[in-house]
């Protein structure tokens, strides 16, 4: 469940309601693709901005859809009960596992997240992947606390922020952490820009905006990082850094991703729900630009 590519699709709108026929294209790129799982409901897929309804219909779509593919649905909510809620209905759906962002309004201390995955845990039939993304849930994991919930039921994975592979001694790091850890246990890396040093450091999963929609492109910058030729696999990941630097300047990959799909005709050009807008005229062109000359379209 927990290795090798987990691609994260983009849920697309039209006129402000879900558009199935894009999403069911999306889906069938990646299972065409064979990647190692399928996360629809991440942050990519919006999740924050679907109702429980939504979330089942598209929950239980992606399980129809993914034949043997392991799924992967997000369940974050500013309340406790509400992703209690949204855990029945994923799993009722019959997800593979779940991923769990602390979702916060007010930063939440240490003992609040503790207090969450323990509560979530309880009621899990499933795995459970932590989702660490400071950037928008204003909480970090310390290691200790990585530990602590790994001790609880279900609990297997992590999604860590990309950043934390851009030290020197970031495989030392990561083999002192899985030392710390239950058998098993996997580590993931997302922040598509630090995938590769992320895999090469040890990882066992990337878990990727990218390879929601480029999923072959990820797949072969995995494989290069497994071959342990740092050089090939750090020179083919920066090849793409037209990619990464869009994805810092539009504030993530979700809305370059949704631009993207466009370009490919997955979905109509304003595919995002409100308030959430499309990449404008000028920056459409900059993004075609940018894929044009990778051979991405």
């Amino acid at each position: 469940m927990f290795s090798g590519l987990s691609a994260f699709p983009l849920t697309p709108f039209k006129d402000e309601k879900i558009d199935y026929s894009a999403f069911e294209s999306l889906l069938s790129n990646l299972v065409d693709a064979k990647v190692d799982s399928i996360c629809p409901l991440g942050s990519t897929g919006l999740y924050p901005y679907l109702s429980v309804k939504e979330k089942e219909s598209l929950t239980t779509m992606a399980v129809q859809m993914a034949l043997n593919i392991p799924v992967m649905v997000g369940i974050g909510a500013l309340r406790t009960s509400d992703v209690l809620r949204n855990l029945e209905v994923v799993q009722k759906a019959g997800v593979d596992a779940v991923l769990l962002a602390p979702t916060s309004y007010h930063p939440l201390k240490e003992a609040e997240v503790f207090a969450l995955y323990e509560k979530v845990s309880a009621n899990l039939s499933i795995p459970l992947c932590i989702y660490d993304n400071p950037g928008t849930t204003q909480f970090s994991f310390s290691d200790d606390l990585y530990v602590q919930l790994a001790q609880l039921n279900k609990i297997e994975a992590i999604k860590m922020p990309g950043k934390r592979f851009e030290c020197t001694d970031a495989r030392d790091a990561t083999t002192a952490l899985r030392a710390s850890l239950p058998a098993n246990f996997a580590l993931g890396v997302s922040g598509d820009k630090f995938g590769v040093r992320g895999m090469q450091a040890g990882c066992d999963m990337w878990l990727s905006v990218l390879g929601g929609l480029f999923p072959n492109t990820v797949k072969q910058l995995i494989y290069l990082a497994k071959q342990q030729n740092t050089n090939e696999a750090n020179n083919a990941s920066e090849k793409l850094s037209p990619i990464w630097d869009l994805f810092v300047q539009h504030k993530g990959g979700m809305r370059v991703m949704a631009g993207a799909a466009h370009l490919l005709g997955y979905t109509e050009a304003q595919c995002l729900p409100q308030p959430l807008q499309a990449l404008d005229k000028d920056e459409m062109l900059a993004l075609k630009i940018v894929l044009q000359e990778l051979n991405m379209v």
